[in-house]
């Protein structure tokens, strides 16, 4: 997942920070570590510890095993050249720019949309461009954090609390009105299912509605899914208006005390000027608490504009990106929010129900700099 993506920003920052090292003119310098063994007992590092553990080792080896153990006990001995710097150094716009360019063209084609990357470029440089970096500073350190905490900056939008709004109008006597919208393929009636069956392990009741009327076999595919994950569904005849049978889930959900409703729709191209009327309409309609829209990560730059279109004729509150499993580009993901500025509020990562996870940018920093191993199932529910 976002292989590419790590893969370029981590070649950025280091090379930032051979840059840096140059203009310091850094020298190599290597550290031992024998006096560390003389300390006693209680004192003795983890260093030393391994060094005693090899000697032992080389009691009980042949002379082609201690050529080996010699080897290793020596590398022990001095730790890996390091680079420090002679002389302290002001980081200036002139040192990265070069660096910045190249990542500028990679990140585009790693389907980052343009203003990100050029919000992205701009953070990096509010992060590096005048700092003092003197020869005790670690040089890696600060070149990696500056990169992380420019995407974190891009990732940030303001959360969506989705179990407070159901509590709030749990308290009024009211469901929770939330629906789904996107184009067609992008897994809104999979992900609508996945949630229902999210909120229903956290203890809430959930109704869904059948919106999506016009394609053949999507009122067969959601009660599918609905009765794996056992909850209702509202709906009429194929072809019947969308915005009435929401309507009707939403009142079914009233009469009976139900927690939250989760609106099914058609998939539609933001071209389609009438199909994006009927989802103006779906919405004035209904009043829903949430207007969602799911993306599908694979498509890069185009769910972005998706998200664009459908923000305009909608307002959409959140976003739910489909397939970031197989998403090697993270284009997407990195893009969506900040195009919009609206949050992402969880991203489909598998095919079972529980494969759906609640979006967090501190958790995908972690993904985009190697820091945090995520596996993903490889095992099929639908």
């Amino acid at each position: 997942m976002f292989g590419k993506l790590k893969e370029k920003l981590l070649k950025t920052a280091s090379k930032i920070t051979e840059k840096i090292y140059n203009k310091g003119e850094a020298e190599e310098v290597k550290e031992k570590i024998e006096p560390e063994i003389k300390k006693t007992e209680s004192e003795k590092t983890e260093s030393s510890k391994k060094v005693e553990e090899v000697k032992e080792i080389k009691k009980e080896t042949t002379s082609e095993e201690e050529k080996k153990i010699s080897f290793f006990d020596r590398f022990i001995l001095t730790r890996t050249i390091k680079k420090a710097l002679k002389k302290e150094i002001v980081i200036l716009e002139e040192d990265i720019e070069d660096i910045l360019e190249e990542l500028e063209i990679e990140l585009l084609e790693s389907d980052v949309a343009l203003e990100v990357v050029e919000k992205l470029i701009e953070n990096i440089k509010k992060e590096l461009v005048g700092r003092k970096i003197s020869p005790n500073d670690n040089v890696e350190e600060i070149t990696i954090n500056a990169v992380k905490n420019a995407i974190k900056n891009i990732l940030s939008q303001e959360k969506i609390d989705i179990e407070e709004i159901i509590k709030k109008n749990k308290a009024k006597g009211k469901p929770t009105v939330i629906v789904f919208v996107g184009i067609n393929g992008t897994g809104k009636t999979t992900t609508i299912a996945k949630l229902a069956y999210k909120l229903k392990q956290k203890g809430y009741s959930v109704v869904i509605a059948a919106g999506d009327t016009f394609r053949a076999g999507a009122i067969e595919q959601l009660e599918q899914h609905a009765k794996n994950v056992g909850v209702r569904v509202i709906k009429h005849k194929q072809g019947a208006d969308s915005a009435a049978v929401i309507y009707d889930a939403i009142q079914h959900a009233k009469a009976r005390g139900i927690d939250v409703v989760l609106a099914d729709t058609a998939g539609r191209q933001a071209t389609n000027t009438n199909l994006m009327e009927e989802i103006k309409k779906v919405v004035r309609v209904t009043k829903p608490d949430l207007v969602i829209f799911v993306g599908d990560a694979l498509t890069g730059n185009d769910a972005v504009y998706q998200a664009e279109e459908f923000n305009k004729a909608v307002n959409i509150d959140g976003i739910i990106l489909t397939k970031i499993d197989a998403d090697a580009k993270g284009g997407a993901a990195l893009s969506i929010g900040y195009a919009i500025g609206k949050p992402i509020l969880y991203l489909g990562v598998g095919q079972r129900y529980e494969d759906l996870i609640e979006f967090d940018a501190d958790w995908m920093v972690k993904k985009l700099f190697g820091e945090e191993e995520f596996k993903f199932s490889t095992e099929r529910e639908f």
